[in-house]
């Protein structure tokens, strides 16, 4: 369990950072123009929003901390 708490944390800590400096980002489809069953769509990436690298940051922090912490 402690060593499971430690490698999420760490996980986390670094999918947070990566997000953070502007790396991590998502596929988006929009449809642009729709005529009967034909239709016209556009893929493009968007980023994650910096308050999910912050979150995933603060919650790896305290997962990891527990488990440095944790005895046995």
């Amino acid at each position: 369990m402690r060593l499971a708490l430690i490698a999420v944390g760490l996980v986390l800590l670094v999918a947070g950072v990566w997000v953070l400096f502007g790396h991590g980002s998502y596929q988006a489809t929009d449809t642009l123009l729709q005529l009967g069953s034909a239709k016209l769509t556009a893929t493009h990436d968007k980023p994650f929003p910096q308050w999910l690298g912050i979150a995933a940051i603060a919650v790896g922090a305290l997962l990891a901390l527990a488990g440095f912490l944790r005895k046995g």
